[in-house]
C-alpha cells in the first residue's frame, strides 16, 4: 500500500480511519505522509491467509441445509419458505457480484476482501438474533450481499500479487472453499441436534471473524494493484457479452449447474428426514462429506478437460449427475449417500468445466465474462429454491429428481452450444464459484 498522503474530499477522517483499519490494520496510512514499518507476512501464511478467506466465506452460503427440518418445525413453516434461507444468499450474490468487481478495480483488492469478511461476521451473528422466519431470511440475504467481496476480487488479487506462485495460492483457496462449504453444514447440523439453530450461527460468526483478523494480517499487502482508469467500461463489455451466443449457452449452463445442485441437496434434506431414513440434523449434517469429494475430483477433472476436450467431459459428467440421481430412489441409505456422491461429482467437472470455457469462449473483457458468469451461476441456484421445491410439493423427491435429469439434459445442450472446437486457449481460471 502506498505510504502517500491520499486526500478523499467528502470524506469524515474517522470513516477513513475505520474502514483503512478493517482493510488491513493501519490506522492512517491514508491520512499521513508517515511511512509505518510492518513485515510482510511469509509465503505459508500468505497460502493459509487465502483457504481462510475461502473457507469462511463459504461456511455461510449453503450452511441451513441441513437445519431445513428443524427450521419448518421451529417456524410452522413449509418447505419451500425455508428453502428461501438458501434461496435469500443465492439471490443476493447474483445481484452485487458484477458491481463488486468496479469497486475493486477502484480502491483494491484487499480492501474489498478483508471489510467483507468482517460484514460477513457480523451479519451472520445478526442472523442468531432472528425471531421469525422472514428476518431470518432478510438476515441470510444480507449475508449474500458480502459474499462477492471475496469470490469476485481474490482470483485477480491471486494473479497480481503471486504470479509466480498463483497455482499453488489459487489451489489453497479453492480447497479452503470446498472445506469451507462442508465445515459449515456439518456444524449446524452438528449444533441443530440439540434444537438450537441459533448456536449454529453464533458459531459460524465466530469463526468468520477469527478469520477475518487472521487474513487481515496474514493476507500480505497488494504491491502490484494499479487502480482501474476505465473503470465503467465494464459495463459496454459486459454488454457485449451479452450479445455472445456462445458465452450465454455457456451462462445458461453455470445457471444449471447450480440449479442442479441447490435443488438436489436442499430437498433430500427432506427426504432424508423422513421416513424410511429419519435422519437428524446431524445425520444430513454429515452427508455432505461428499463434498469433499471435490478436493479429488476438480484437479482429475482438469486433466480430462485438457486430454479429451470440453464436449466429451460435459458428456460424462452429465452421465454422472444423472446415475447419480437415479441411485437417490433405492430406499436404502448408503444407496443414497453413493448417489449424492456420485452426482455431486459429475457437478463438480460440470462446473470446472464451464468456467474454463467461460474465458475461452470470450476471448476479451474476460473479467467481465466472469462476472456475467457468476451473475447467471447464483440466479440458478436462487431459482432452484423455488422450482424444485413446487415439484416437491407435487410428487416428492421423485418428482424432484425427473425435474434434475431434465435440467441435467439442459446442461449438456448448453454445453453443446458454447462448446465450440475452435475456441481459444484460456489464460487460466477466471471464475470462483465454489460449491
Amino acid at each position: 500500500m502506498s505510504s502517500q498522503t491520499v486526500r478523499l474530499p467528502g470524506f469524515r477522517p474517522w470513516l477513513l480511519r475505520v474502514w483503512g483499519l478493517l482493510a488491513d490494520g493501519k490506522m492512517h496510512a491514508h491520512l499521513t505522509n508517515a511511512k509505518i514499518a510492518r513485515p510482510e507476512p511469509s509465503f505459508r501464511l500468505a497460502i493459509f491467509a487465502a483457504m481462510i478467506a475461502g473457507a469462511c466465506t463459504f461456511l455461510n452460503v449453503y450452511c441451513t441445509q441441513p437445519l431445513l427440518p428443524l427450521l419448518m418445525q421451529t417456524f410452522h413453516a413449509s418447505e419451500v419458505a425455508v428453502s428461501l434461507t438458501i434461496g435469500a444468499v443465492t439471490l443476493s450474490v447474483a445481484i452485487m457480484a458484477p458491481f463488486v468487481g468496479l469497486v475493486a478495480e477502484s480502491i483494491g483488492r484487499k480492501k474489498v476482501i478483508v471489510p467483507a469478511l468482517f460484514a460477513m461476521a457480523a451479519t451472520t451473528l445478526l442472523t442468531a438474533t432472528a425471531q421469525n422466519l422472514n428476518t431470518l431470511i432478510f438476515w441470510r440475504f444480507l449475508q449474500g450481499l458480502f459474499v462477492p467481496g471475496v469470490i469476485a476480487v481474490i482470483i485477480a488479487y491471486i494473479n497480481e500479487e503471486f504470479t509466480a506462485s498463483a497455482g499453488s495460492v489459487m489451489s489453497a483457496y479453492v480447497a479452503g472453499t470446498v472445506f469451507g462449504g462442508f465445515l459449515g453444514r456439518f456444524l449446524t447440523g452438528l449444533l441443530g441436534a440439540h434444537g438450537n439453530w441459533r448456536s449454529a450461527f453464533i458459531l459460524l460468526g465466530i469463526l468468520d471473524l477469527l478469520g477475518a483478523f487472521a487474513v487481515r494480517q496474514w493476507l500480505p499487502l497488494a504491491k502490484n494493484f494499479r487502480p482501474a482508469q476505465h473503470v465503467f467500461k465494464s459495463f459496454a463489455d459486459t454488454w457485449g457479452h451479452l450479445q455472445n451466443p456462445r458465452l450465454l449457452a455457456v451462462c445458461g449452463m453455470g445457471f444449471t449447474v447450480l440449479f442442479s445442485l441447490v435443488g438436489a441437496f436442499t430437498y433430500a434434506s427432506f427426504y432424508l428426514a423422513r421416513p424410511p431414513f429419519n435422519l437428524g440434523p446431524v445425520g444430513l449434517g454429515s452427508v455432505f462429506f461428499v463434498y469433499l469429494l471435490g478436493c479429488v475430483v476438480t484437479p482429475l477433472a482438469g486433466r480430462f478437460l485438457d486430454r479429451h476436450g470440453f464436449r466429451r467431459t460435459a458428456a460424462l459428467s452429465v452421465t454422472m449427475s444423472i446415475s447419480g440421481l437415479l441411485l437417490t430412489l433405492v430406499p436404502r441409505l448408503p444407496a443414497v449417500i453413493i448417489g449424492l456422491a456420485i452426482f455431486s461429482s459429475g457437478i463438480f467437472i460440470s462446473q470446472s468445466a464451464a468456467t474454463v470455457l467461460t474465458g475461452r469462449v470470450a476471448g476479451r473483457a474476460r473479467s467481465a465474462a466472469a462476472g456475467l458468469y457468476v451473475t447467471f451461476y447464483y440466479a440458478g441456484g436462487s431459482v432452484a429454491t423455488v422450482a424444485v421445491g413446487w415439484f416437491w410439493l407435487q410428487g416428492g423427491w421423485l418428482a424432484c429428481v425427473g425435474l434434475l435429469m431434465a435440467v441435467s439434459l439442459l446442461t449438456l445442450g448448453f454445453s453443446v452450444l458454447g462448446g465450440a472446437k475452435n475456441a481459444e486457449k484460456p489464460a487460466g481460471p477466471l471464475v470462483d464459484t465454489a460449491i
